[in-house]
């Protein structure tokens, strides 16, 4: 990271770091003292927690990046999307595909119910992973013999979420890169399967298990496809601090569960499928720069963000006022000192934040390894 790139993202770090434990406090408390005596009560709660914090990334993408999301699907999607539970399939392109689903979350007003299925070491980041473990987000280590109990526990406690709920599962299971591209199509061609050109071959254990355990009670899933146009700049996590602009197409189309296979294979079949129709589709987006079949939406851009990040702004900034006067941190070389290696602290933990989410992307895809990379993987 370049010094010019620290010094933008430092007050963003500092603002979104210190409104971030102020969050994960008040959610450890809650989490004590109201979890036990009412878990609906406590949930209601957390969502607006979290949903202040989310806000605060979903206006760096809307508002200091200006991202544009383009969304193409029929209206009767727009009109049920945050009115009903809903599995979310996604191809996954970018360091920001999570935050294009928060987005959307935030435009059809479930933010602070959109879950997800991680891998484990998401937990332990700083304030974002803490948050996401006391909003119920599903962590798996990448081992079906341990994960398979795990995901089914965690399925079956999301039964009485007292509110409208995404779940997102990345079924590719990792990044899309032209390495695992290349593990991918040997490993098609070697099971006589179609050759990906712009996905990954699903990993279907986890969205088996996902489709088997909420079945009762997820009436949707959300087919999404995430694509690029050819004249926008791909975005990454660095970019948006910078406030580098960039262009999303998003492609949704609306799955009843009740019409999926009723067997573990068919289901399996079915995601494969999926993706093979998402894969032609990505054919066409790259042809056409644009996903044709399907109507463009205005979902908007709502100030909610906008609002949420300049009151943390002003608490913030009021409070530190408050405290430089009535203390002498600053008037002495170990308060100067103890400033300074704070705001060094920051910084690193952005930094960290941003390598963590281009770490798959840096991953080289072994074709020796394809055929059990793609069969061990429950998501």
């Amino acid at each position: 990271m370049s010094i010019g790139a620290a010094l933008v993202i430092l007050p963003l770090g500092v603002l979104f770091f210190c409104s971030g434990l102020i969050v994960n406090i008040i959610q450890a408390i809650c989490f004590v003292f109201i979890r036990p005596l009412s878990k609906s009560t406590y949930r209601k709660i957390n969502r607006q927690l979290a949903e202040l914090l989310w806000l605060e990334l979903v206006w760096i993408f809307d508002w200091w990046a200006g991202v544009q999301i383009k969304v193409f699907t029929d209206k009767e999607t727009v009109r049920l999307m945050g009115k009903e539970h809903a599995l979310v399939i996604c191809n996954h392109r970018s360091d920001i595909d999570w935050l294009v689903g928060w987005v959307l979350a935030q435009r059809s007003g479930c933010l602070g119910s959109a879950l997800a299925v991680m891998k484990k070491s998401s937990k332990f980041l700083p304030v974002i992973g803490w948050s996401m473990w006391f909003s119920e987000y599903l962590f798996l280590e990448r081992n079906w013999a341990k994960d398979e109990n795990t995901l089914k526990s965690g399925l079956q406690r999301l039964k009485d979420f007292p509110r409208p709920f995404w779940l997102a599962l990345f079924v590719e299971g990792t990044r899309f890169t032209l390495p695992k591209l290349l593990a991918a199509q040997e490993y098609a061609a070697s099971q006589g399967l179609p050759i990906p050109r712009n996905v990954l071959i699903p990993r279907t254990k986890g969205f088996v298990s996902a489709v088997s355990n909420m079945r009762s009670f997820v009436p949707a899933i959300y087919d999404v496809t995430l694509a690029i146009p050819k004249r926008s700049p791909p975005p990454t996590m660095l970019n948006l601090f910078k406030g580098k602009s960039s262009v999303v197409h998003v492609h949704i189309k609306r799955h009843l569960m009740k019409e999926l296979p009723e067997t573990e294979d068919g289901v399996a079949q079915w995601c494969k499928d999926i993706f093979v129709a998402k894969d032609a589709l990505l054919d066409k987006h790259m042809a056409e720069d644009t996903f044709s079949d399907q109507e463009l939406q205005d979902l908007g851009r709502p100030k909610k963000s906008l609002v949420v990040v300049t009151s943390w702004a002003c608490l913030l900034i009021s409070g530190a006022l408050k405290f430089l006067q009535r203390s002498s941190l600053l008037s002495s070389r170990k308060g100067v000192a103890f400033a300074v290696s704070s705001l060094a602290v920051v910084t690193l933990l952005m930094y960290i934040l941003i390598r963590f989410s281009q770490s798959e992307r840096s991953t080289t895809a072994k074709v020796a390894a394809a055929k059990p990379k793609y069969e061990g993987k429950p998501f």
